[in-house]
Order: C-alpha cells, then sequence, then structure tokens
C-alpha cells in the first residue's frame, strides 16, 4: 500500500492544525494542551492509519457510516466520471439530474412501497432540520396548524444544527445554546441498564413507552405533531430498546393520529443486519431520515422517504415549499451513493452483518468476565460496553464519563478505535469485517479495558 504520507512533515500539519482548526466536539483546553490532533491518513477494509505509521482497528467506521470499509475505489472512480460530465447543478425550481434521480428511485426501491418520494439533504441534521419544517407545514395544509409540538427521548441525537439540537435531547448541547426552542419536548430513554431495576426487559419497555403516552396528554393530542427516535440510540450509548418498545411506541401514535419519525442516520443502510432499524424493531414509520451509511461516508450526503399520504396534500393543494439547501442531491454526491447502495446489494454485505452479527455479539460477550464490564449488547455489528463499578448493582463510577474516556485513549494508544459515550463504549465497525478482525478487535478492546481497571481498581 502507498504511504501518502511519504513527503509530508506530519509534525508541520500538527502546528498548522493547533493553529487554524477550529475541531467539532472537541475539549478544546486538553486539545492544546495535549498536543493537538492524531493525524489519520489513510485506510484500507477496517484498518487506518495515522501520520506516525500507526496502524488502527477502526471499531466506529468512521462516525458509524463507512459501512462497505476504506479503500473501495469503485467509488472515486464513479465521482470522477461524474465530475468530467457534471460537477455539479442544483435540483431547485423543477430541476434535476441524472444521478439524483436515479438515487431518489433506488432509495424508495429499499423501502416500504409508501415511501415514493425523497428528498435530499446534506447530513442528518439537514434531514431533521427538514423534517421539523415539512411536518408542521403539512400539518397546516391539513387544517391543524395548531399540531407543532414534537417529542423525542433525552440523550436522543439528531444533529447538531439548531433545530436537530433541540429536536434531540442531550442536555450538554442545550446547556451551551441556551433555552430549548418552543415545541420541543423529551420523555425517559427505554435504557434498561440504567434504570430498568429488576423488571424484565420486556415488562420495562412497556412501561418506557407509556411516557409518550403521559406526555402526549400533557400537552393535549391535538396539540402534537410528531414522534422522533433512533431504532437503537447510539450516541446516548448504544441503547437498545426491548422488543415491547417500538411496537408499543406506535400504538399510541397510531392512537393520537400522531407521526413517527425513525432516524435512520446510523441503523439505515444494513447496520441491524436490515436494510433499516425499523425493520428490526418492528414498526412502520411515517417519515424515514437517513444519511452516514448511505454513502458509506465517502461524500457528504442525506435523505428523507416521506409517506405518500403526507406527501398527496402537496401535489392536491399546490403550493411550493419554501426550504433547500444548495448541494441538496449533489450529483456527484449521488452518483456515488449509487455506487455505494450497488456495492452493497452486489456484495449482499447487509445479508453479511446479519450473518456475523451473532458472532460478534459472542465476542463481545466473552468480556461480561472483566471485573468493570457490566453488560455487552449488539445487534448486527453495532454494540456497547458497559463500564461499572459493581456488577450486581450495575453501579456507576463518579463523574460520568470520566472512566470512559480514560478506556478510549488506552483503546486509541493500543490501536483500536472505539468511543465512550459517558461510561458505555461502544463499537459499529465496518461490514466488511471479518471473524478473524473481530477477534482482533476484543482482544485489543480487553487489553484496554484492563490498562483502565488497573488506573481505577482502587476506586471499587
Amino acid at each position: 500500500m502507498t504511504i501518502h504520507t511519504k513527503n509530508i512533515n506530519i509534525e508541520e500539519v500538527v502546528k498548522a492544525d493547533i493553529a487554524h482548526h477550529f475541531h467539532p466536539f472537541t475539549d478544546h483546553k486538553s486539545f492544546h494542551a495535549g498536543g493537538g490532533p492524531r493525524v489519520i491518513t489513510h485506510g484500507d477494509g477496517v484498518w487506518l492509519w495515522d501520520g506516525k505509521g500507526n496502524k488502527l482497528l477502526d471499531g466506529m467506521a468512521g462516525l458509524w457510516c463507512v459501512n462497505i470499509g476504506y479503500g473501495r475505489k469503485e467509488l472515486a472512480e464513479v465521482a470522477y466520471r461524474q465530475m468530467q460530465d457534471l460537477p455539479y447543478y442544483n435540483t431547485f425550481f423543477k430541476t434535476t439530474t441524472l444521478p439524483a434521480t436515479a438515487l431518489a428511485e433506488k432509495i424508495s426501491s429499499l423501502l416500504p412501497k409508501k415511501f415514493e418520494h425523497i428528498f435530499f439533504t446534506n447530513s442528518g441534521s439537514e434531514g431533521n432540520d427538514t423534517i421539523v419544517r415539512f411536518v408542521r407545514h403539512y400539518w397546516k395544509v391539513m387544517g391543524k396548524p395548531y399540531r407543532q409540538h414534537f417529542i423525542g427521548r433525552k440523550r436522543g441525537y439528531h444533529g447538531s444544527t439548531w433545530v436537530a439540537a433541540n429536536l434531540g435531547g442531550m442536555q450538554g448541547m442545550h446547556e451551551q445554546g441556551g433555552n430549548l426552542l418552543p415545541g420541543f419536548h423529551h420523555i425517559q430513554q427505554p435504557y434498561w441498564y440504567d434504570f430498568g431495576g429488576d423488571k424484565a426487559p420486556e415488562e420495562f419497555g412497556l412501561e418506557a413507552a407509556q411516557e409518550l403516552d403521559k406526555k402526549i396528554l400533557e400537552l393535549g393530542p391535538d396539540n402534537v405533531a410528531a414522534f422522533i427516535g433512533e431504532p437503537i440510540q447510539g450516541a446516548a450509548g448504544v441503547l437498545m430498546p426491548p422488543k415491547t418498545y417500538w411496537p408499543e411506541i406506535q400504538r399510541i401514535c397510531r392512537k393520537y393520529g400522531i407521526l413517527i419519525i425513525s432516524d435512520e442516520v446510523i441503523c439505515g443502510f444494513g447496520r441491524t443486519g436490515k436494510w433499516f432499524g425499523f425493520e428490526t424493531y418492528g414498526y412502520e414509520p411515517d417519515i424515514v431520515n437517513m444519511a452516514k451509511g448511505l454513502s458509506s461516508g465517502y461524500l457528504p450526503i442525506g435523505a428523507i422517504a416521506f409517506s405518500k399520504d403526507l406527501i398527496k396534500p402537496f401535489f392536491d393543494k399546490g403550493g411550493e415549499f419554501y426550504h433547500g439547501m444548495t448541494y441538496d442531491g449533489h450529483p456527484v454526491a449521488a452518483a456515488v451513493a449509487l455506487k455505494n447502495i450497488e456495492i452493497l446489494q452486489d456484495e449482499k454485505l447487509v445479508e453479511k452483518v446479519a450473518e456475523i452479527g451473532p458472532y460478534f455479539n459472542k465476542a463481545l460477550a466473552s468480556l461480561q468476565d472483566h471485573p468493570i464490564v457490566g453488560e455487552t449488547r449488539s445487534v448486527g455489528l453495532i454494540g456497547a460496553i458497559e463500564l461499572t463499578k459493581n456488577k450486581a448493582k450495575r453501579e456507576r463510577f463518579k463523574e460520568s464519563g470520566r472512566v470512559g474516556t480514560i478506556c478510549r485513549d488506552h483503546c486509541f494508544n493500543n490501536g483500536l478505535i472505539m468511543r465512550a459515550c459517558w461510561d458505555t463504549m461502544v463499537l459499529a465497525p465496518p461490514f466488511c469485517i471479518s471473524k478473524k478482525e473481530i477477534d482482533e478487535l476484543v482482544r485489543l478492546a480487553r487489553l484496554a479495558l484492563d490498562k483502565t481497571y488497573a488506573d481505577v481498581k482502587g476506586e471499587m
């Protein structure tokens, strides 16, 4: 493999980055005190290399997105050809391009038949901002402009743009942005490990879903526009709801005529072993938001699928939807996304996730004998490892997130990328991962856990 940094002075890159690059989701005080960034230079399959030549197993597929793995030249070739034909044109004002139309048709074919129309965005955040605009306007067109309120979940993550951050339930983001915008509400997340107590998961799932019913009645059923949720709450710590949860959520929403938005930015395009997470958890949304795996992260692109029942009033009553972004349906990004889906289909990678998922689950479960591991869980190729001070009591360490950060740093220093969400370690490797590489991932995870335990065992 060619080392792309052969003639690059990494130390100079680090200095320039410290001087000029303001990073997202970064503790800038520790960033500058700690010597600046880790420079990732190239990747192949499930592996990455940094500027110092260290080889890292990417247990997070970038940011939950590089589903087909690194180094797929086919996507670069498609982008090159499309750039030669048409590098850009917009989709405003009754205009389209060949890749945008083809991709809309392809995405629709992967979904239940009622999803005939696709709106393009550039990210999951933009998608959720778009959904809020669309849903409020939909209810206005339907003669119910008072349906303004959205209900999500605590620690739900729906993006970091202003509206999407309000739609989500990340307290830290709300605190930095000031008070919540009006019309956004959050209920308790279905987190059995933290809140289930002695209840069976199935019982807890029903109980957690009832929080939605209570909130709807509090707000007034006729005032609620929609409920939004990720099939699995990724950034919250890969919170997998009990099997009773989503069907009960659907029953409640249908009872009150409230729309269901499935945020598939992480779960979509095969992560759970099916094309979409709502298929895995057995519910039927009205709106589906997607991004990340749509292009496997090779280019920024997102999409929203709307049920035909929601689109029909726009056709019947006319009027312009005053919303859109310059790069919606960008022809190069759309062409790359089409090729990505072709690879997923031709190489049966979604089926592979379903087949290798039980092996991944069993491999993670082998860590449950570790002194600081309270639980492991996974579906398909997304999983979590709960760090605990007391396994029997499911007791947390003091200062939430401190021990997770310690473990994350040990992972990086020993050749594994595993993310910490508070004190839950989370994983979502590329779909091309082999059983041998899963074994190596778990070996490296245990090494990091051992080093973390050595750091904190005095507190136990």
